[in-house]
């Protein structure tokens, strides 16, 4: 259903993305930004669900300017692997690159973002900071109260897990408090990557509530 082709940054930057259209005339487009295991089969997964769906999803390589083409599974030693890519993470080149992913998309209706683990603080970011976006989905975004002072520029929802080791809920509470115009979801028993079918922390239950509420979401803002 989809296919890889390259996007270019505001720095002229040429990284890698993968993108899937839908049959017919797209209802918008959303743009993936992917978990640090790269784009993956998981995060190509969720692009060309979402094209099932009736949107064009396209998900930005984010790594290509520290490891091109690069991509993990979920495997204890791979997990260790890709921490290395959230050492130290640019913060504004990863939003050059999603800027670039939303401009590439622009003609195809309104556009959203959807980002999971570092994807979805990248998603949030993405809300307060870039251009020419209607709506934001974050699922388990780790950084989102580094930046929860920061205001969405447009309807936002979030995504936790009750019993993520990363995140901790008295982070989901200080996002609460000082965010009370964020759509904020939390899922009882939910671990840490509990959306994604190919982790063992996947819940589905959860991980098919939080699509539901996400594609909802979407079908209400991206008009």
């Amino acid at each position: 259903m989809g296919q890889d082709i390259k996007l270019t940054a505001s720095d002229g930057f040429e990284l890698g993305a993968y993108r899937a259209d839908p049959i017919g005339t797209a209802k918008g487009a959303l743009v993936v930004i992917q978990e640090i295991f790269g784009v993956n089969h998981h995060i190509r997964s969720i692009c060309d669900r979402l094209a099932a769906a009736g949107y064009v999803a396209i998900a930005p390589a984010i790594f290509d300017r520290v490891e091109p083409n690069f991509t993990s599974g979920y495997s204890p030693d791979e997990i260790a692997v890709a921490r290395k890519f959230v050492a130290n993470p640019d913060w504004p080149a990863m939003l050059r690159d999603t800027q670039a992913a939303i401009d590439a998309v622009k003609d195809m209706g309104a556009v959203g973002v959807i980002g999971f683990c570092l994807g979805g603080s990248i998603a949030y970011v993405a809300a307060t900071k870039l251009t020419g976006l209607k709506a934001a989905v974050g699922y388990y975004g780790g950084a989102v109260v580094r930046f929860a002072d920061d205001k969405p520029a447009v309807p936002t929802q979030l995504h936790f897990g009750e019993k993520d080791a990363g995140i901790p809920l008295a982070d989901v509470d200080t996002i609460k408090a000082k965010r009370p115009d964020v759509e904020i979801f939390v899922y009882p028993g939910a671990q840490h990557g509990f959306g994604c079918d190919e982790r063992a922390s996947y819940d589905k239950p959860s991980a098919d509530l939080a699509w539901t509420r996400s594609l909802a979401f979407f079908a209400q803002h991206l008009r």
